[in-house]
């Protein structure tokens, strides 16, 4: 059987845990914490990191710093993970769910002013397969009304967004361009802390000091420890974000290792789309697109199937033939949870991508022969 993913080992990842256990800190913000933190600010040029749990933790330390008032309204994709919006319901925020552009999964920047109401008070941008939304489209909408812009970039490690703003084009990493953002290290991500982990990126200066209490339960802890103050106490709201110095050791033997990561997951990517281009173009599916602007971090490689009936039949299909393949999201705005709050507007690509979406094995230790086996498979079935 292929599965559809397997964590992968670098090899130093125990080696590191144990030199965190017999460092005698464990509880978190310790010798890894820090060095992972310092190695994201240092290759990426974001302003200020911290280390969390998971990214669902990153998103909800994001909406607190928001600091919205019950009845403000945040523009969500309804095509995403349910903590995206968890986060902001949590705050006691309306969300208004945005639909999917049609080439891919990511949120329609074009029709992204026609939700903006004076309740409006942030933009979500979600980076669907490690792959950027249009994001000079969506400042300039957010610059124009006042608004603050959240990243959910979990899939979107080591991934770029190429700027058209000026003559010269900038290449900007993603999760730097909104005034915050958060990260996954989930173990179905291109690299994990163990298994869960997240990290909270602050791009704007007024968020960095405020970030850091809500990190570490409320209190100004973290600047005791640095001896700005003689004492710490509780002066804001918060919770236990920050992770176990075993995960964030974990973390920094992928880190070590990311271009290695990177570099066989685009091949095996590759070889995906390579092969499956002569199927695509007969129309039997749709395959991944990867817009101009945008890099690819090969986080993952999916198909577009016509309807439900025929990607149920494909999944079943690969299953019996031993091999993995998953579909993803369900549209949030027609959850049971939330579908009586929606607004009724109709959302049709978001509900296109549910149907029809299907997520095929990719992981660092799948081979080139497996993902060759899998297309045979695919070809053969479509004949």
């Amino acid at each position: 059987m292929i599965n559809f993913n397997q964590p992968h080992l670098t090899g130093k990842e125990a080696h590191y845990m144990y030199e965190a256990v017999f460092a005698g800190k464990l509880s978190g913000n310790g010798k890894f914490t820090k060095r992972c933190q310092a190695w994201f600010e240092e290759r990426y040029g974001f302003r200020k990191t911290l280390l969390t749990t998971s990214g669902t933790d990153a998103l909800e330390m994001c909406a607190m710093l928001c600091d919205l008032k019950p009845g403000d309204e945040v523009i969500v994709p309804s095509y995403t993970f349910v903590s995206t919006a968890l986060a902001f319901l949590r705050e006691g925020a309306k969300v208004v769910f945005a639909d999917s552009m049609q080439r891919n999964p990511n949120l329609d920047a074009e029709t992204l002013e026609a939700l903006i109401t004076p309740k409006t008070k942030v933009i979500v941008p979600v980076h669907y397969a490690g792959v950027a939304c249009d994001m000079d489209a969506i400042m300039t909408v957010a610059e124009k009304h006042h608004l603050l812009v959240v990243e959910d970039a979990a899939q979107a490690i080591d991934s770029y967004y190429l700027s058209r703003k000026s003559e010269v084009e900038s290449q900007k990493p993603l999760g730097g361009i909104g005034h915050l953002a958060a990260f996954s290290f989930h173990e179905t991500k291109n690299i994990t802390a163990g298994g869960e982990g997240g990290l909270l990126v602050v791009n704007d200066e007024r968020f960095v000091r405020r970030a850091e209490i809500i990190w570490e339960k409320g209190t100004n802890r973290a600047e005791f420890f640095r001896g700005e103050v003689n004492k710490y106490g509780w002066v804001d709201m918060g919770s236990s974000f920050l992770p176990s110095e075993v995960n964030a050791a974990f973390l920094w033997a992928q880190l070590e290792n990311i271009d290695d990561i990177q570099a066989k997951r685009k091949s095996l990517w590759e070889t995906y789309y390579e092969r499956l281009a002569p199927i695509a173009v007969k129309g039997a599916f749709t395959l991944p697109d990867i817009p101009s602007y945008a890099t690819n971090n090969a986080h993952m490689f999916y198909i577009v199937l016509p309807s439900l009936e025929a990607r149920t039949a494909f999944i079943k299909y690969l299953k019996e033939n031993g091999v993995g393949a998953v579909f993803h999201y369900l549209s949030l705005h027609s959850s049971e949870y939330y579908k009586s709050r929606h607004d009724g507007r109709a959302l049709p690509q978001c509900d296109r991508y549910a149907d029809c979406l299907v997520r095929l094995p990719l992981f660092y230790d799948l081979t080139i022969e497996e993902v060759n086996h899998i297309c045979d498979l695919i070809d053969t079935y479509f004949q």
